[in-house]
């Protein structure tokens, strides 16, 4: 079913709306599809179609505020297993096409203030990171019920794009100036953006990507939060929020449970995948918050190469009580994994839909709601 709106807004408000909203946030690894043709699924099966997830109409619209450079993007090497570049930060990326869809840099391009002083001014505002004509026509889709994407860039992410997350980490304690610097002009550029954004419309979700954290928990602790990234969501949260933004939702996966609360401080109000295997438990964390925090995913993923019995505890436990009504987007806490039979996919949607009270599956789109 496609949602509008004002009824995923009011959803992500711990307003009931009459239903509960089950969806898949990314969709299936890398070789699934052909484990699926082989165990006999249809090709709307493979595509997710034929499952009729929940899904939010919506737009994205910026604004730019990553690094504009000059530097034109290229390949160096493609081979069967792998793909090596050059992107438009000069770092030579690797990506492993086997078993990966995201390349990662081999080498950065900041180590120290002289190295950010070169560059700091792709980060900077410019006219050019607007773009009014596609805010004039989100406008009118605004009017028609979809919903307006607005994002920030992390603030544990995009300084470990230009450093690497050691070379981060260490800078932490070692150039504290530095990341002060870095997070300060992300701010100044993400909020002149934004002023340009609200001349013509108003954005309704604020999405942020950090992807900070392992099983062990996040790279970057309280009194780092607390420091460098709390001051940086505050700056610009503050401005969105007040422009009539209510979501602001943050993608990490791993254990983020030690930051929670300082995120939350920072303005936070949704975060998602919420990885079991990483000690992320929506049905704890509902009982620790309340209506303080959303979620998105938490089902587990592993569950569904076990037993069909094994599937159905994981959705009676976290399908329950206190994670309905509002304020919950359930979904599996990422990428369907390799080795799920299809049977057992089929049988978890049909289960899980049967016990939110949803009809049965009908085909439509596959939309991606990690966001």
């Amino acid at each position: 079913m496609i949602w509008n709106r004002e009824e995923y807004i009011a959803h992500m408000n711990f307003e009931f709306t009459g239903k509960e909203m089950f969806c898949e946030l990314f969709g299936p690894l890398i070789g699934l599809d052909k484990e699926w043709a082989a165990q006999g699924a249809s090709e709307s099966e493979i595509n997710l179609s034929a499952f009729g997830h929940d899904s939010v109409s919506y737009v994205v619209i910026g604004p730019k505020l990553g690094a504009i450079t000059d530097i034109v993007p290229r390949v160096i090497e493609d081979t069967k297993e792998h793909k090596i570049c050059m992107d438009s930060l000069g770092r030579t990326t690797k990506l492993c096409k086997s078993s990966a869809t995201i390349a990662l840099p081999i080498d950065y391009p900041v180590k120290n203030f002289d190295d950010w002083s070169k560059i700091k001014h792709y980060y900077e505002f410019s006219e050019e990171r607007v773009d009014l004509e596609l805010l004039r026509e989100a406008k009118k889709m605004q009017d028609k019920g979809v919903l307006i994407r607005g994002a920030m860039l992390g603030g544990f992410d995009e300084p470990r794009q230009l450093m690497g997350e050691e070379e981060l980490c260490v800078a932490y304690y070692e150039q504290p100036d530095l990341i002060h610097d870095i997070l300060s002009t992300l701010s100044d550029t993400a909020v002149k953006a934004y002023e340009r954004v609200f001349e013509v419309l108003s954005v309704d979700s604020l999405s942020v990507h950090e992807d900070m954290a392992g099983k062990s928990g996040p790279l970057a602790g309280p009194q780092q939060v607390q420091e460098f990234i709390l001051p940086y969501y505050r700056r610009v949260w503050d401005f969105v929020s007040a422009n009539g933004c209510t979501i602001f939702s943050q993608d990490s996966d791993g254990n983020m449970n030690s930051v929670i609360d300082d995120f939350i401080q920072a303005g936070m109000n949704c975060t998602y995948p919420c990885e079991p295997a990483a000690g992320m438990d929506i049905v704890q964390l509902r009982e620790k918050y309340g209506k303080k925090l959303t979620f998105k995913g938490g089902i587990d993923k592993h569950v569904l190469r076990g037993t069909k019995n094994e599937i159905l505890r994981e959705l009676e436990y976290k399908l329950g009580g206190i994670t309905r009504g509002g304020g919950t987007i359930f979904a599996l806490d990422h990428r369907i994994p390799n080795g799920t039979p299809i049977d057992n996919y089929r049988f978890y949607v049909k289960t899980a839909r049967e016990m939110l009270n949803l009809p049965p599956s009908t085909k439509s789109e596959h939309v991606r709601m990690a966001f």
